[in-house]
């Protein structure tokens, strides 16, 4: 299982659920709807279920999909250190998880999700070295949520790319045509300049066909939820609907 060289873009199904019994619930639908990967939020979890036992269990239930795994500062992490919200991910890879979202400021909390603390980017990469040195594969992420530039998305992700990661992760922001239409050209400029793969996001009210057809100029993985209830949003798509854009683009 690996999020790397991988032949098609991922289908990957978002769980962001408090409980695992739900979390489990909701993978098995998710496979079941024709999901190729998992992706976890701890930040969602109750703290009292983050146990290995329960972890375990949730990564079994992937049976041979891999799983990326996120604990961001929010939801249920509010008032937790950094280095307490990363020691939950070292947990979760030990009990199988396979990508693992290292923030981009990390031990620096910075202007869009960034650090450029040189103590805080040695710290980085060394958790980066370590998390590669047990087996696992690292994406490292940049929430930005508002419209760059090409030139100024790709220098976040060069940045990224040079700490170590594997993968890249950046989510802008598009709230006019124009802004959409250049997210969907830094796809392609990412393509052509970075040598890992990468999934690059907008959020905002002009983000549909960046979400929906990214994956086809370069963009690593659908995020998706196999339906919009109380524990998910309206902004990434909907699984049913990526398995047959997928189809339809014949990726």
């Amino acid at each position: 299982m690996s999020f790397l060289n991988a032949k098609e873009p991922f289908i990957t199904e978002m769980v962001q659920v408090p409980t695992i019994d739900l979390a489990k619930g909701k993978i098995t639908t998710a496979i079941n709807g024709g999901a190729t990967a998992i992706g976890l939020q701890l930040s969602y979890l109750e703290k009292t279920e983050r146990t290995e036992k329960n972890l375990r269990s949730i990564f079994e239930s992937v049976k041979d999909k891999p799983v990326y795994v996120t604990n961001y500062r929010g939801e249920k992490n509010v008032g937790i250190d950094d280095q307490a919200l990363m020691e939950e991910l070292l947990l979760a890879l030990n009990c199988g998880a396979t990508l693992i979202d290292v923030m981009g400021d990390l031990y620096d909390p910075s202007p869009e999700e960034l650090t450029t603390d040189k103590k805080a980017i040695e710290k980085q990469i060394a958790l980066i070295d370590k998390i590669h040195q047990a087996g696992g594969e690292v994406l490292m992420s940049s929430h930005i949520k508002e419209y760059r530039s090409p030139e100024r998305v790709l220098e976040v992700a060069l940045a990224q790319q040079s700490r170590g990661a594997d993968v890249v992760k950046i989510v802008t922001g598009a709230q006019t045509v124009e802004q959409e239409i250049s997210n969907l050209e830094i796809c392609n400029l990412l393509k052509k300049e970075l040598k890992v793969p990468f999934l690059f996001l907008s959020s905002g009210s002009h983000t549909r066909l960046h979400r929906t057809i990214g994956p086809a100029l370069g963009v690593c993985m659908w995020l998706c939820f196999s339906k919009y209830d109380e524990y998910s949003y309206s902004g990434p798509p909907l699984l049913e609907d990526v398995v047959k854009i997928k189809q339809g683009l014949k990726l």
